[in-house]
């Protein structure tokens, strides 16, 4: 029909348009409660911006706010939003990538001083600062060596780096957001005052530059975010139930065990608690005994080939003790397998 181009809905019903259309105009010609609550829209099964433009007959489907594909969108540009932030007080930091995860967000940080929870603070501030001005989010499609060129004269090394590895036939996409540029696949929110203020910077953590400890260590600084207000809330009350159950609290308050920083994640074991410890090792081996299991040991350091072949590498590698030796790379079984 022309150079006209038809939308298929989730519903299978058709809509008609005259020309290129984006995702926000589809779904104000839906509705306005729709194109209030819309985030991004998904094309032929792949996320996109709200505001591209689809030029081809095509299925859609709209992500709005209260979808878990909407909720994974926030809590991206969260991240988005928590580095440019950290950019705007602290010039001098380079930015690594910054990833939605289950309950929140990070982004990793390379920088000499160590962040406080007073810098976290300060950053909180600014990234609702950052939403109340409604910067505009842009994609943009930049050429590969342009793209490295930019990023290193800004002093942002490990983003070029990333554009350096990438394969040679994947299109090389920037978003502007404000001032501040991110190399990122996408898709992102229309503007930053979509995001809301239901979010909460939590922790910072050390982290390897691409998950390896050969590499430089990095900070990485994680937060939660939610749809609304409600739902922050809700997860805060939860983590704080959860912490007045911290084992390592109730450890150190009954005398059981303590932890200290020169054995990061082990136990030192009290004679009250390593007698509690044997008694229900005790126990757990007697009836696994009398419903005839057999018991095994596997060895707790073992090459890296072998968390490849099993897929822990892959999954686990950022959060695995690793250590070299004879020049082979060895890591610690990340959970009680094999």
């Amino acid at each position: 029909m022309g150079n006209g181009v038809a939308i298929t809905l989730p519903d299978g019903s058709k809509k008609q348009f005259d020309g290129p259309i984006s995702g926000m105009e589809v779904a104000e010609s839906i509705g306005a409660g729709l194109a209030k609550a819309a985030l991004a829209v998904i094309v032929d099964g792949e996320q996109w911006d709200l505001l591209r433009t689809i030029k081809t007959d095509t299925s859609i489907a709209i992500i709005t706010r209260d979808s878990e594909e909407g909720l994974e969108l926030l809590r991206h540009d969260c991240a988005h939003v928590l580095a440019e932030a950290v950019k705007e007080l602290y010039p001098d930091v380079q930015v690594t990538i910054g990833p939605s995860i289950e309950g929140g967000f990070y982004y990793d940080f390379a920088r000499d001083t160590p962040f406080t929870l007073e810098d976290l603070e300060q950053i909180e501030k600014r990234m609702a600062q950052i939403v109340d001005r409604d910067e505009d989010i842009v994609r943009e499609v930049w050429e590969r060596d342009a793209a490295v060129d930019f990023f290193k004269d800004a002093g942002e090394h490990y983003k070029a780096e990333i554009i350096g590895d990438l394969p040679a036939n994947e299109e090389i996409t920037i978003y502007r957001q404000g001032d501040w540029l991110d190399l990122c696949r996408g898709p992102h929110l229309p503007s930053t005052g979509r995001l809301g203020k239901a979010f909460k910077l939590t922790k910072v953590a050390g982290a390897y530059w691409r998950g390896d400890s050969r590499n430089e260590q990095l900070q990485r600084i994680y937060g939660t975010c939610w749809r609304n207000d409600k739902e922050l809330k809700a997860y805060l009350h939860m983590l704080e139930e959860a912490e007045k159950r911290d084992h390592r609290r109730l450890g150190r308050e009954m005398g059981l065990f303590h932890l200290q920083e020169e054995a990061t994640g082990s136990v030192f074991w009290h004679e009250k608690g390593w007698t509690f410890y044997r008694l229900l090792e005790t126990y757990m081996r007697r009836r696994l005994e009398a419903e005839n299991y057999v018991e095994v040991k596997t060895p707790q350091l073992i090459d890296r080939s072998l968390w490849e072949a099993s897929g822990h590498w892959d999954k686990f590698q950022e959060n695995m003790f690793i250590a070299e030796s004879e020049e082979r790379m060895l890591a610690v079984k990340p959970m009680n397998c094999p």
